[in-house]
């Protein structure tokens, strides 16, 4: 697919980012036991987990899962990710022991010390290997069997980023002030990209590659934001396919559950539209001496 070269601005990428892959140390039979199970038995650290056992039918898809102190959740999250995937569990600074929990369910664990979503999501595609990835969060909210009708989109060539529109399936899921705050932004989105959206939900879908070339440089909450405009400039093809959202299965929500959250990830997402729009003003002089 021929895309156009990244027109946003260069945005300096903060120092100290970084990842360190966790060999994961646990046995495949027990993961496959917990499957649907929402806290199963911890597995014994004595072998390679399921997702790479190399007799498996072959992989081409990985799920990243940025988590900050997920650890209720993790063991029914794990147990339902779709056999076709492995998991890659970020664990950005968890206090409760989220990534052991995710290493001794047999998900490869990576290390990210520096806060951040994008930050935590930046270091889960750089540990990625498989063609297709994708993105989602570990707080129990949303259905990883639908992980699968998201990336066959990208994997059969039909779309370039497929984002999943959340669909409340429980009272208090998706709470007004969040919705308010997603509809501004993508009404904001849509002025500035034409890409029509209605939600800037975690869950999403796309080749692996041809996200590290987009160049995303957001560590913030903008990370979701900043990849959307991206594709959109270098002239992806975008869908969208409505996922189910749910109360989050324990610990404490950082966005959607809280008005201070959801107000933090506005302020980056809204600094991330502020730098959209310097670009095109700065862009405006040049065209015009360029047409004199």
């Amino acid at each position: 697919m021929s895309r156009s070269t990244d027109p946003l601005p260069a945005i300096d990428v903060p120092a100290g980012t970084s990842h360190h892959p966790i060999p994961c140390r646990s046995g495949q039979d027990r993961l496959r036991q917990s499957r649907g199970v929402s806290h199963p038995p911890e597995p014994p650290i004595d072998g390679t987990a399921s997702w790479n056992n190399s007799s498996r039918v072959s992989r081409v898809r990985e799920v990243i899962i940025p988590v900050l102190d997920e650890a209720q959740a993790l063991p029914g999250v794990l147990g339902r990710i779709p056999a076709e995937f492995t998991p890659i569990v970020v664990d950005n600074g968890s206090s409760d022991g989220s990534g052991d929990v995710a290493r001794r369910l047999g998900a490869r664990v990576v290390v990210e010390p520096q806060k951040g979503f994008g930050a935590a999501c930046f270091a889960g595609l750089s540990a990625a290997t498989a063609d297709v990835v994708c993105f989602m969060d570990g707080d129990g909210s949303l259905d990883p069997a639908e992980l699968t009708a998201l990336s066959d989109r990208v994997a059969g060539g039909h779309a370039d980023l497929v984002l999943g529109s959340r669909r409340p399936t429980q009272p208090g899921a998706f709470p007004p002030h969040a919705r308010l705050a997603n509809r501004v932004l993508s009404l904001e989105l849509r002025r500035r990209s034409g890409v029509r959206t209605t939600d800037l939900g975690p869950m999403r879908a796309a080749r692996r590659e041809d996200l590290l070339a987009l160049g995303i440089a957001d560590r913030r909450f903008g990370w979701p934001l900043e990849m959307v405009l991206r594709a959109a400039a270098a002239g992806w093809r975008i869908e969208e396919r409505p996922v189910s959202y749910a109360l989050r299965d324990g610990g404490k929500s950082k966005v959607t559950g809280t008005v201070g959250g959801t107000a933090k990830a506005v302020r980056d997402m809204l600094r991330v539209l502020a730098e959209v729009d310097a670009r095109v003003a700065r862009e405006r002089p040049a065209a015009a001496e360029g047409g004199a």
